[in-house]
């Protein structure tokens, strides 16, 4: 089945939907390398590079959705003030929390972001724009794995 050509119309409105993850990404990538910074306790090596295996791989992410939103002929969302305009991440407070509350957070975080790349996926897949859609949908399983091992360590 062939697809539907993209219109700028859409291809914008796919960029914004990009914006939002990028900007959540960003956000939550720099969340996680404070925490990466500041965790203590008994568990802190092993959150320590937890935190630290995280945080690049969202530093990966951020750069791959970017390059997204400008192969779609749009510009990426590229100061603190921009990224602020599309998130919906909390930043992490000025105090570090525990080391178990920076793992619920990061937790409930990724949850956020994952519903965000979810409405990036079905837009995209509205659109037929299957290069989106498959960088969402490898989006959506490293949140899931992050998920998971986020819960295993909160359980």
């Amino acid at each position: 089945m062939a697809s539907k050509p993209a219109t700028k119309n859409s291809n914008t409105q796919m960029a914004k939907h990009l914006a939002n993850v990028v900007s959540d990404t960003y956000l939550l990538m720099i969340k996680t390398h404070g925490y990466h910074w500041n965790v203590t306790g008994p568990n802190f090596h092993d959150l320590h590079l937890f935190f630290e295996t995280q945080y690049n791989e969202l530093f990966t992410a951020v750069d791959e959705i970017a390059e997204r939103i400008r192969a779609l002929d749009c510009f990426a969302p590229g100061s603190t003030a921009a990224f602020h305009n599309h998130t919906a991440v909390k930043e992490a407070g000025e105090q570090p929390p525990s080391a178990m509350a920076m793992v619920k957070d990061l937790l409930k975080t990724h949850e956020q972001v994952r519903m965000r790349i979810a409405e990036a996926r079905a837009f995209a897949g509205e659109i037929e724009d299957t290069a989106s859609e498959d960088l969402m949908n490898n989006r959506l399983a490293a949140h899931d794995k992050t998920i998971w091992m986020l819960r295993s360590q909160a359980a």
